[in-house]
């Protein structure tokens, strides 16, 4: 199994054919006679929402990485080896904020694909938190360059721009405690 499109087998390195097999394009390597998954790649996030504020505010983080520098999502990322999603988000969470939660304090907010980028596909298990629940204050880490809450309506007149699915994420987190 591979995140990318194969071109090679990852047991032999032999160069893989293309085949048809559960009446789907797949790679297979004629050496080992397998066949080469390309599978997703899991990753999770969480919405933290500050209800204390006239309108509910979303955690975001600026990226300052490829792919999407300069673009705004919600914290998240890929969840390792043996991780459970929840653990996972709230591990992002910390690392690009500095904001803590519990992952027993998250509630699934949705699931979604991104589209895939240079063959790469991704599910992402969105998650919301109570701010008052979280620990720390926003402060931008890791593979970020910004941290801050922002209301659908600071955004809009900001002129900034979301990662793809991350506005739908971030507006559904926000109705969510109007």
């Amino acid at each position: 199994m591979v995140s990318r499109p194969p071109t090679f087998c990852p047991d032999c390195g032999t160069r893989l054919e293309s085949t048809t097999f559960d009446e789907r394009k797949r790679k297979r390597c004629p050496t080992c006679e397998s066949i080469v998954w390309h599978n997703p790649v899991p990753c999770a996030g969480v919405a933290v929402v500050d209800r204390s504020r006239p309108k509910p505010a979303v955690l975001c983080v600026e990226r300052g990485v490829p792919p999407g520098v300069g673009e705004w999502t919600i914290p998240g990322g890929h969840v390792e080896t043996g991780e459970e999603p929840a653990t996972a988000a709230a591990r992002e969470l910390r690392e690009e904020t500095g904001v803590a939660v519990d992952p027993a304090d998250l509630n699934i907010l949705s699931a979604s694909t991104m589209p895939p980028r240079d063959g790469k596909h991704v599910i992402t298990v969105h998650y919301v938190a109570d701010r008052a629940d979280a620990a720390g204050e926003p402060d931008a880490g890791s593979d970020a360059t910004a941290a801050r809450f922002w209301t659908p309506a600071e955004f809009e007149s900001a002129a900034e721009t979301f990662r793809p699915v991350h506005e739908r994420r971030f507006r559904e987190a926000a109705a969510l405690f109007e």
